[in-house]
Parts: structure tokens; sequence; C-alpha cells
């Protein structure tokens, strides 16, 4: 410790909280010394993103402090696994329970919250988790490699992370009791409820809602659960996910105010009833408020941090506003989510075929948008919010503001648009004229640098994207070049990464990061590295198969449990009999699910890897070959039946559709490109809502170019009208091959061009008037593409030392036992009966 004559704050919690304590009483004076006393046995980490753990992060990763932060020369000192016992207000100091007597001259309570454990009896036996640290982590995974059922109570936020958790660790098809009449009651009403319970079913798991548990049964270890209705539920394991206690026993043994259902009463100085003492985070109750989420926990850090280094600071409440993804569902809530006539007017959009919900609530007179919720689809949330917050006008429609802008008409303001004091990142406070000024007066153009120099996105991340628009927003305000580089690892965009990959013929990522990058590359680089060397050269996916994910790197979709599925291409959606008898007999022998997909292809899943290639050789046999459903490529071209046998086709579309998915089969692309070709205006293959759509006219075609049908979908736009077939190809060639080469990583066509200058007006003059003079040169790179196609299943097949990948052991058995069974009441096989 340090011998100085500098005023000691003891910081008791070392979470998100304490240490964002630390960093910002650091910052703002180096007048004082600060000792930290924390109950777990490592420093602290990222809880937000605790999850994370079970996906591969290490503690280390989740650290939110880099080794030798904490420092005696910076008069800053960490006990680690020393709980604080006592506080002795009148002599001021502390006693540890490892017995430091530690003197104060500040205190911080920062000891956060419990999870609350409900008076259940048996809540006590073997087998029954909470879900809050990373202890708590590592006995849930320890556990459930011995369990098969296992159960959540408690349908909220983290009720619903602790779901997903079970589902990562092979738990299947996890039960989640809920005592409220739907999930997430706090944060979404009963319509969204819905509409995430339908989702999260298709999911994998099991709801139980208006559910009161009475008893926890078992010898000894959970066994099953008893509810008041009368009913019970089989299971190995349960984790307790029902809300948070805030942690205010040292507060009480100190004498200190507390509230009558808990937390330390603080003033709008985050002052207990100890002016020399303060309490932040989730165990300070805040004009009768006790804050559940880390941004508000960080603003009264900065409040404590800023009053002791003597400045003026007040709490003056928190918008508890929040996004996240829970199990692969957008879903969130910000501003007045609930407020309803005749306080407001209410515009409702509902998808429930694609699990789409959007309210937004407006005031009477249409002018200011109050709150909203948003499941399934979540891209506005940050624009919303920030309407919500800066009392911004709405458009003429404000439902554009749900819906998308239609007819022309704007959907409100832009994000230059915002006040300079709009907040963009709540987790760090930080302002849009602090990210401009970065950017103008620092020269900050990436989101790392940004992240480096405000701390914008540090936090929870979800402001990442309206930052990287203000980036790119203040650097065209300025005048300067927009450099959109790949990340930190690459000076160059994915466009101008492409054409010096080609212009140097470079065929490896070693190469490439060796001629043009930096350090060892990233998750980000690695795989849109090997899409550019793809999309230039055409080489098996398998070339690049280190910088891949596992879906590229195994040619076959993995999925949940493990296993991965395979999908042969069937062009058109056109088969013959004898090779539907064969794909049937191929998931008879290897115990395989199958199902139609919405794209005319049979599904089979289940596979396991090693299983693969003897799949693919019987499938290759048969004349299938690789559908590309695990890549970023054509995935299927659909077709109505046309003229062939429609009585209102106008011409063969289901040859026409084999054509057109012949020729672009195999070709990479920054993101899945999927087409259609309807034989009639009434639009059975629903081309429109295709990457590329074509549409059969009386004169012959009309191409539709940039639809999307995913989370948020959008119409493809009418790029050419009457033209002969093979004008199409020519236009489709062209439109393809500038999409590949100017396109971000990971974008759709829709978005691509949505972010085009001069739209569909300017993609017109490209690809229909060859504007750019380019015509003729993409449409003799598409043929290079096209000429170049090789199955990637059958080069596996035939390649010993590439099949060679999908073996995991020398030894490893050759037959396995089914690991899914299927359903009886759909008419599936059960495993027991293979």
């Amino acid at each position: 410790m340090s011998s100085s004559n500098k005023p000691v704050v003891v910081v008791i919690g070392n979470g998100m909280v304490g240490h964002k304590f630390c960093e910002k009483l650091m910052a703002a004076s180096p007048s004082f010394q600060i000792v930290v006393f924390g109950e777990e046995p490592r420093p602290a980490y990222d809880r937000v993103h605790l999850s994370e753990y079970f996906n591969g992060k290490s503690a280390n990763d989740l650290s939110l402090s880099m080794a030798g932060w904490f420092d005696a020369e910076q008069d800053i000192v960490l006990h680690v696994g020393d709980p604080v016992r006592e506080i002795d207000r009148t002599a001021k100091v502390i006693h540890s329970r490892k017995g430091i007597i530690q003197p104060y001259d500040f205190l911080v309570l920062a000891t956060g919250s419990a999870a609350f454990v409900p008076d259940i009896p048996g809540i006590e036996k073997q087998g029954v988790f909470v879900y809050r640290t990373i202890e708590d982590l590592d006995l849930i995974r320890a556990y459930a490699r011995e369990a098969r059922n296992g159960a959540v109570m408690g349908g909220g936020l983290l009720g619903l992370e602790a779901a997903k958790a079970l589902l990562d660790l092979g738990i299947s098809h996890p039960h989640v009791i809920e005592f409220a009449s739907r999930l997430m009651p706090r944060q979404i009403d009963s319509a969204g409820s819905h509409i995430l319970e339908a989702r999260l079913k298709k999911l994998g798991l099991q709801l139980h809602l208006n559910k009161t548990t009475l008893a926890v049964e078992g010898e000894g270890r959970v066994k099953s659960l008893r509810f008041a209705d009368d009913t019970s539920l089989d299971l190995d394991m349960l984790v307790i996910s029902a809300g948070i206690r805030p942690r205010d026993e040292l507060a009480r043994l100190a004498g200190l105010q507390v509230g009558t259902r808990g937390g330390i009463l603080v003033n709008e100085k985050m002052q207990t009833s100890d002016p020399q003492i303060f309490a932040i985070g989730e165990c300070a109750l805040v004009a009768g408020m006790v804050y559940g989420l880390v941004a508000p926990g960080y603003e009264m850090a900065d409040v404590v941090a800023a009053n002791l280094a003597g400045g003026h600071k007040t709490f003056t409440g928190f918008d508890m506003s929040t996004k996240l993804k829970l199990i692969g569902v957008d879903v969130a809530s910000f501003g007045d989510a609930f407020v309803g006539e005749p306080d407001s007017r209410t515009i409702v959009f509902e998808d429930r075929h694609k699990g789409i919900y959007k309210r937004i609530n407006i005031t009477g007179d249409g002018t200011r948008l109050l709150g909203g919720i948003l499941i399934g689809d979540a891209a506005a949330y940050n624009m919303l919010l920030q309407t919500v917050n800066n009392r911004l006008p709405l458009p003429p429609d404000p439902e554009d503001l749900i819906l998308g802008s239609r007819g022309g008409a704007g959907s409100g303001a832009g994000v230059m648009d915002l006040p300079d004091d709009a907040l963009i990142c709540s987790c760090e406070s930080v302002t849009k004229a602090a990210i401009c000024q970065a950017v103008s007066e620092k020269g900050i153009e990436t989101i790392d640098g940004m992240k480096k120099c405000t701390k914008a996105g540090t936090g929870c991340g979800g402001c990442v994207p309206l930052v990287k628009d203000l980036i790119a927003g203040e650097l065209k305000a300025n005048g300067r070049y927009i450099r959109n580089v790949i990340c930190e690892h690459f000076d160059q965009s994915r466009q101008e990464l492409l054409h010096l990959i080609k212009l140097h013929d470079v065929r490896t990522y070693d190469e490439v990061l060796g001629r043009w990058g930096k350090g060892d590359g990233c998750e980000v680089c690695k795989p849109a590295v090997a899409s550019i060397l793809a999309s230039c050269w055409n080489d098996n996916i398998q070339q690049q198969a280190v910088i891949q994910d596992s879906n590229d790197r195994y040619l076959a979709n993995i999925q949940k449990g493990g296993t991965y599925s395979v999908v042969p291409r069937i062009p058109g959606g056109e088969i013959t009999p004898e090779k539907l008898i064969v794909l049937g007999k191929v998931a008879k022998k290897y115990h395989l699910y199958t199902k139609i997909t919405g794209g005319q292809r049979i599904d089979l899943f289940g596979a396991h890897v090693s299983d693969l290639p003897d799949i693919w050789e019987e499938l290759i046999a048969a004349g299938f070959e690789s559908g590309h459903a695990y890549g970023k490529a054509l995935r299927t071209v659909k077709s109505c039946v046309g003229s062939t046998w429609c009585r209102f086709g106008l011409h063969d579309s289901v040859s026409f559709a084999i054509e057109v998915e012949e020729r672009y089969r195999g070709i990479r692309a920054p993101h899945k490109i999927k087409g259609g070709v309807s034989g009639c205006i009434r639009e059975c293959a629903e081309a429109q809502s295709k990457d590329f759509g074509i549409i059969a006219t009386e004169k012959g075609w009309n191409l539709y170019v940039c639809g999307n049908g995913g989370s948020k979908p959008q119409h493809a736009q009418l790029l050419a009208t009457d033209i002969d077939q093979a004008t199409v190809v020519r236009l489709l060639d062209r439109f393809l091959m500038f999409y590949i080469q100017t396109a971000d990583p990971l974008t759709r066509t829709a978005t691509w061009l949505n972010k085009m200058d001069g739209g569909m007006s300017y993609l017109k003059n490209v690809v229909v008037e060859d504007s750019l003079g380019m015509a003729a040169q993409w449409e003799e790179e598409m043929q290079a593409l096209v000429d170049s196609y090789k199955c990637e299943w059958k080069e596996v097949v035939d390649n010993p030392a590439l099949r060679q990948r999908f073996v995991h052991f020398v030894n490893a058995p050759r037959k396995k036992d089914p690991t899914v069974a299927f359903d009886s009441m759909r008419g599936q096989i059960k495993a027991k009966e293979w």
C-alpha cells in the first residue's frame, strides 16, 4: 500500500460498477489512494456478457482490467477473495474476512446484488443453482454433463440468458418457468411476449407461464418440481433466475438507512445517511428505485468520482431503455413502452410468420415519439431511442418509423441531425459532440479508435451502429474520404482488398496478411478474406478452411447439439422420383431428420462430422451436388410450375430457374444470395422478396433486384422490363459482379442498395446503361467463375487428404448412436426404432 498522505477511498465490491468507479476517480483526480475489496476470487469482469463464458470465452477474456492495472505504485490496491465483514463508522475503518483492518476517509459501497432465491421447500437440494458469477457457471457446466432435463425458474432477462446457457451445454429443450402470465413482463407487452414465445419455442425452449412452484422434490438432489395447479415437472437440474435483491446487509450492520424492501438509501449525490459513505450500482436505492442495469451504475460511479474530485454532479434518474439479443432474437424496449390511449396513440406492426413485432407510442397530435417495443427486428432501436430522448419531430407518416419509408417520404431525422448533447453511449456517458470532435479534431476514423479515445461502445455495445454512422457522417461533413476498413488488421476496405488480390494474383490468406495486413488477423477479417479469395478465384473453400467458421470448414451448417445438416442442390425445386428415393434411403441409413425448406429443397438434419463425406458420396452417386446452404453464396432460385402446368403461366419458369441456378451455383459473395422465377404476375415463387427476382410478362421478363425476406423485409425493385432471357442473364452477370466487388462484408443486397448514393437510379445506370464501362469486363469475369465451378462436396469425397479432415480421431468408431429423437406425433421414426 502507498505510504502517501493522500485521502484513502475504500471501495467495497469489485464488480463492473466498482471497477468503473476506480477508472472514473483515477481519471478525475490523482489525489486519492484507492483500496478495493472484492468477494470473488478474481478482478472485475464483464458480467453483461457472462453467457459468452459458455461459448468459449475465458475468465481472462471477460476481465475488465489489463494485467498490472491494480498496482500500489498507482495508489490503487485490490484484495480479491476477501469480503468486508464489518464497517466501523466511528473509527472509520473496515474489517475484512482475512483480518485486514483498513482505515478510510471515504467509503464507497458497490456490493451489487444477489440472486433472489424464493423460499420454497427443497430449494437447497443438490442440482439447484443460481446464475450470477463465473463460479456459478463452472458449477452449472460441471453438473450439466450428467443431466438430461433442465429448467430455469424465471422468464425475465436473466432467466432467458440462463435458458440459452442450458441449450449451449447440451440440455435439449430446457424448460422456462415463469410466475407471471408472460415473458419479460417489465420490458414487453402481451402481444410482444406472444411473438417472443413463439420464436423461443421454435428454438427448443419449453415455456410454462402462470406457474407457482410449491416444492423442489427429490431425495438429496432435485428430481422434479411440484406446482400449485397440481402438475409437476421431472428434471435433473434447476437454475434460479427469479430476480435480484440488493446486497445491503453490510450497510444494515453498520447502521446505515436502508429501504423497507431493501437497498441502501442515498441522495442525489449517492451519499448514504453517513456523508462519508456512498453507495452505487444495484445496492443503491435512489429516489425509491433500484437500478438493475450497468449503465445507471456507471453514471452513479461518475457522480461520486466527480464530487470527490471537487466537482458538482447529481444523479437525476436514468433511462431504462434496453436492447439485447435473447437466444438469437432481438428484443428492445425504449421510452414509455406501455403508455396507451387516451394518453397516446399506438401504432403496431405484427408479422407472426417471421416472428416480428413492433410497437410505437406517439403523442395524440402525432408530433412526438413516447416509446415502444421491438421484437425480432431491433435495427431501428438506436434512432428510435434518440428520437424519444431528444424530442425529435416525427415524419408526416409516423408508421414509417417501423415500416420503412414509402413513396420517397423521409422517415425522420438522421443521426447527424441529433443535437450535440444527445447521449449516444449511455454506459460511458459519451455524447454526439464528443464523438464528432474525436473525428474532426483527433483524426479518429474507426470504431476501435473511437473506443480507445472516448470509451464509446465499450460497455454493452448497443450503441456501436450509431457510433459508426456518426463517424461516417462527420467524415463526410468534413469532406474527408471515408475509409471503411475491414478491421484493425487491414487498412483497406473489402473493395480495395479485393482489387489488390486480383491485381497481384494472390491466392492465400497468409500472403494477403503478409502483403497488406498486420498482426495475426481476427474472426472478422479471416472469413472476409476467405470470401474475397473464393469470389476472385472460385477455388474450393476448403483451401481456406483454417480461417473459416465451422459451416464452411465442414461444408455443412452446424446445428444445435453439434451435429450438421446436409442440403443438396435441387435446381428450381425440380426432382425425379429416383432422387427422392435416394434422399429417403440416405436419411434412414444415417438417422437424419428430413424437412422441406422454404427454398424448395430437402434438408437432412443430425449428421455427424465424420459421416458427412459418406453421405455426400452416396448423394453424388445419385446425381446430387452441394447446395451451398452453409456458405455466403447462391442458395436457391425458387420457381413456380410456370407454363408447363399452370393455366396462368406465361413462360417456362422452371427451366429458366434451373438455368439461372446452375449458372451461379457456388459463386461466393459478401452474403448469401437467393433468387426466384415466377411464370406470371401472380408471383407464386415470391420473386420480389429475393436478392434477384424474374417475373414473366407477355413480352418477356421483368427483372427485380435487391429484395430481402429476412428479419427486415424489403421488396426488390424493378431493374429492367420486358427483356428476353439472354438479356436477363447478362444483366444478372453485371449486377452480381458489381455487388460482389463493392459490397461490405456480410451485407445483403438490400442493405447494399440502401447505402448506395443515388440508389436505384444509379444502379440502373451502372448495370443497364453501363455508365462505368464495366459491363463487358463483369460479364467476362462472371463467365470465368461459371466455367471454373466444381462441387465442393465431390472434391472432398475424391481427395483423401481433404476427407481426413472430417475424422476427429484415428480410432473413432464407425457406428454412432442417433443424436436426435423425433416427435412421433408428426410421423417421424423414433430413435429407439432405428
